[in-house]
């Protein structure tokens, strides 16, 4: 059969009405399922206390605050019970590390909202450097994508009288000085790609209308979308512009005021930044150039301006072994920090180029299982954050300074507290051998005293997909929630995910897709046969492309689950290419309008394998009429279709708010986790 494009007829679809985000016949649907489920699991006292305390554990004014520097400032965006939607604050740094700083309000998003009676979302600040006077700031309507941008002033604290301003769009925008800006949004008729996302690059000037902004650049109709950058590390400013043409691919210019486009002539699947002298490769495949081979998750360097010359000499600064690969890296003014995962645990590595080499020294300790990362606080210094955290273990954040001469070892300055007593529980990684033979990580939280009887809840969580790794974190929320009830907590680190770098994620592309679930599956089958679990107390949970692994275990392997969590998730394959931002993840899935692509699709398709002769676990769909990314129509039309059939325990919640993380506040998430510590107690612990 050909691989060209097919207009495949749908299999006839009862529900497709549902897809229509804010059609009052699909909103009224989801109101009407949404409030039985409330009262199905949200009207009781149980619920009511496990939402307060998690709650308590979000509100606490005891969390780390999150920093970003700004000139002599740090920067943080905070919610409480008193400010549910946020304020945007700042101090200074003497101030940030003492035990009670001295915050001073930028914008509080709450007054915001009230004063011009729109519910706003923040969703991020860009400061103009080296003054950092002016900013972008981005504020949704509704917690989706679609930002809206309004330049403020930083020193006034207030928004700037005819300043850059966006309405609510998918917009891409970057600083290039005080009075130009990239900027690539919807500027009307066939200026987004099929996939939501802005085509056209444009400069725009101060004081000008933005129809009267340049272009720079346009992608096609079905790239992904246009990218815009401007590098504003000092002395080394450039501008980039490029082609985002799926989710893997891309090409890139970068934009020369007197040469025009010059192009950055790295492979399409290639990772790549730049780094003050030095430009930085890492290829997803191998990469065979100037005579050498480097393999696939490698990460290269070389001088920058030698290679816009034609240079090809690159130095290898990490090669990836069977069970390594390179999470991520952050850099100071002199220094490079690495991320290295083995067998899904890291370490820091340090590296500094000097005389033509590069030095290479450890950073930091942890405990075993668990996780340590650094990243430098700005380009003009050598200092660092780093911060050590596991599954039992609350966050705690470090201060330190690179270098041998003013250098200063990383030492404690915050302490995030404990919300659950941790010496009663444990941590464990196993290994599973897949249905291929592959072996697959992933991690145990259960208590110390554990019965391997078969009888503990058990909850798996899952995502195995698009090069994510799943990294221990604390379980803040999830120690009172879960574990404190009984509760066993499993993470699988399943194909599709970055655990081991490209060739891990990979391996469950496209018509690979079944891998990924029959890792997650092997996991439960291994949790079982090690009576941690059983069928009846074992629960999957997964959001977003978990969703679709989730989904997955529902209609493949409904035998072993006692009960799915199933949020924001993709179920609908034969269509999701036309709901919201779906057409920008084929390199991910393939495209179910070629038929060769779709029959390999089909198997994988949720919406598309009920079984009504089957017994399926009980249901707990969840989604966001305002998530502009996977889009609800999904959820709304798997959980429709199995009731139309009968299916019992099969239920749907719709938050309006929140976007894809179906929550615009703490309240808000409060409120859902508790939903799903119910419904599964219901289901796989009440028992």
């Amino acid at each position: 059969m050909s691989s060209g494009t097919t207009h495949l007829q749908d299999t006839p679809d009862d529900f497709i009405w549902l897809e229509e985000i804010k059609g009052e016949t699909a909103v009224d649907w989801a109101i009407q399922q949404s409030k039985q489920t409330r009262r199905e699991f949200a009207e009781s006292e149980r619920f009511e206390a496990v939402r307060d305390d998690v709650l308590d554990c979000l509100n606490a004014s005891t969390q780390i605050p999150g920093v970003r520097k700004c000139g002599n400032l740090f920067y943080n965006f905070w919610q409480d019970e008193k400010n549910p939607r946020g304020l945007l604050r700042r101090t200074t740094f003497e101030s940030y590390r003492s035990d009670a700083p001295e915050w001073e309000t930028v914008l509080d998003i709450d007054a915001l909202g009230e004063a011009e009676g729109q519910s706003w979302v923040y969703y991020g600040i860009q400061v103009l450097a080296p003054d950092y006077q002016h900013a972008l700031l981005h504020l949704s309507p509704d917690g989706g994508d679609a930002s809206a941008i309004r330049e403020f002033d930083l020193s006034a604290l207030t928004f700037v009288e005819d300043g850059f301003i966006l309405p609510a769009a998918k917009s891409r925008v970057s600083w290039i000085d005080r009075d130009r800006l990239f900027v690539a949004t919807d500027f009307g008729q066939d200026s987004m790609t099929t996939s939501g996302y802005p085509r056209i690059a444009k400069i725009w000037q101060r004081g000008t209308p933005l129809e009267q902004a340049e272009t720079q650049f346009v992608v096609e109709p079905n790239d992904m979308s246009v990218m815009v950058f401007h590098d504003d590390t000092q002395g080394f400013e450039r501008n980039f512009v490029g082609r985002v043409i799926d989710f893997y691919h891309r090409e890139v210019f970068l934009l020369d005021e007197e040469q025009g486009l010059l192009a950055i002539d790295v492979p399409q699947d290639a990772k790549f930044s730049t780094w003050r002298d030095w430009l930085l490769v890492s290829p997803a495949s191998d990469w065979q150039v100037n005579g050498e081979t480097y393999p696939s998750g490698s990460l290269l360097v070389t001088d920058f301006s030698d290679f816009m010359a034609g240079g090809r000499q690159f130095t290898s600064l990490f090669t990836p072994w069977a069970t390594t690969t390179l999470d991520n890296y952050s850099m100071t003014r002199d220094y490079l920090i690495l991320s290295v995962m083995d067998n899904v645990v890291n370490r820091l590595d340090v590296l500094k180029p000097e005389g033509g080499l590069w030095t290479r020294a450890g950073l930091g300790d942890a405990p075993d299982l668990s996780k340590i990362s650094a990243s430098g606080i700005d380009d003009e210094t050598n200092e660092f954050f780093m911060t050590v955290t596991g599954f039992l273990q609350p966050t705690s954040l470090y201060y330190g300074i690179l270098g041998e001469e003013n250098g200063r070892p990383a030492e404690i300055i915050k302490q995030a507290p404990g919300y659950f007593d941790a010496s009663a529980y444990q941590v464990a990684q196993n290994f599973v051998i897949s249905d291929d033979g592959t072996q697959v990580p992933y991690f145990v939280i259960s208590a110390k005293n554990i019965a391997l009887d078969g009888s503990n809840p058990t909850l798996l969580y899952g995502y195995g997909g698009f090069e994510i790794s799943l990294d221990p974190y604390y379980l803040g929320v999830t120690g009172p929630a879960w574990l404190e009830r009984g509760g066993v907590f499993v993470i699988a680190n399943i194909r599709g995910g970055g655990e081991y770098g490209p060739r891990w994620h990979q391996s469950a592309l496209k018509e690979k897709r079944l891998r990924a679930y029959e890792d997650f599956s092997s996991v439960a089958k291994d949790l079982i046969a090690r009576k941690i679990t059983s069928p009846a107390h074992l629960a999957a949970q997964g959001g977003s492309n978990g969703g679709l692994l989730v989904g997955n275990m529902l209609t493949r392997y409904p035998e072993l689950f006692g009960a799915i969590i199933c949020e924001v998730p993709l179920l609908d394959m034969q269509r999701y290419t036309q709901i919201s931002a779906g057409a920008s993840w084929i390199a991910e899935y393939g495209d179910p309008q070629k038929a060769d692509e779709w029959a390999y699709i089909q198997a994988f398709s949720p919406y598309h394998n009920i079984d009504p002769l089957k017994i399926y676990p009980p249901v707990l769909f969840s989604t966001a009429t305002s998530d502009d990314r996977v889009g609800p129509g999904h959820a709304r039309k798997m959980a429709a279709k199995m009731q139309q059939l009968g299916i019992e325990d099969v239920y749907f919640y719709e938050n309006t708010e929140g976007g894809h993380s179906a929550a615009a506040d703490k309240a808000q998430n409060a409120f859902k986790r508790a939903l799903v510590s119910e419904f599964l107690w219901r289901y796989i612990a009440d028992k």
